[in-house]
């Protein structure tokens, strides 16, 4: 059955809605960013640069690299923004946008994200690199989809949920395997923490205190078993979550700032 017109929204050249482009655009393998400042500091080293398009945060470039085709693509900040990149990513290449149906046989993008955070942990110093194995998101993102999490991320969630008094139950999920050991085998490997803000949510503190004084000490004391938070910011777990939920393979790096 055809998606509907007020579902899969698409431009009047067919591209989708937000980031603009067509299928024939993006390679499998997608770099993005927060900042659209920071896409051409990596496509400049594209050997050649075939596509360019630019709507709102989401810029785009996509080119070739030692042969390889890459995409790098901005994202702007926050799960609400990641959740329109990865759907429409995914109608990309697992919709046919012309008759609206979905395609019989799913594919499977490869995205890595690159960022800056904070840490968390004491032993991680600035300007070090860490890849993230599991992701936890204080955002309410994955209340409006059907995830299913592992016993062990379940109990994680759980556990912080009652940790920081929260009156809904964060969620926490796994990255790509694959994509961590190809490409970070030499990051440190640590738990993310991602805030639905940069204020407040990180604490920090301006004219508006915060509800909880000790949100921080909290975040760096918190411990199930030997899994502990490293770092914070404010997109990862919505790339692990959709990713787990759409199938694709997702890995994010972090800055350490």
């Amino acid at each position: 059955m055809p998606i509907a017109e007020s579902e899969l929204i698409l431009n009047p050249d067919g591209s989708v809605y937000h980031l603009n482009l067509l299928p024939e655009q993006i390679s499998d393998t997608i770099i993005t960013v927060g900042d659209p400042e920071r896409v051409p500091l990596i496509s400049r080293y594209f050997d050649n640069v075939e596509v360019q398009v630019a709507k709102r945060e989401f810029v785009t470039h996509t080119g070739y690299y030692k042969g390889k085709r890459l995409t790098v693509i901005s994202t702007g900040m926050g799960t609400d923004n990641i959740d329109i990149l990865m759907n429409e990513l995914d109608a990309l290449v697992n919709i046919d946008l012309q008759t609206r149906e979905i395609t019989d046989d799913p594919i499977s993008l490869k995205i890595i994200r690159i960022g800056t955070s904070g840490a968390l942990q004491e032993n991680i110093p600035v300007g070090s690199h860490l890849v993230t194995e599991y992701a936890v998101g204080l955002d309410a993102l994955m209340q409006f989809y059907p995830l299913v999490q592992t016993g062990y991320e379940n109990q994680i969630s759980t556990a912080l949920q009652e940790n920081l008094q929260l009156g809904y139950q964060p969620y926490c999920v796994k990255g790509s395997d694959i994509l961590r050991e190809q490409l970070a085998a030499d990051f440190i490997t640590g738990n993310t923490l991602t805030c639905p803000g940069f204020y407040g949510p990180q604490g920090r503190v301006l004219r508006l205190g915060l509800k909880d004084e000790q949100l921080l000490e909290n975040f760096n004391q918190f411990r199930f078993e030997d899994f502990r938070l490293t770092n914070f910011e404010m997109e990862t777990a919505g790339y692990y979550a959709l990713g787990m939920l759409l199938g694709h393979q997702v890995v994010s790096l972090n800055a350490m700032v």
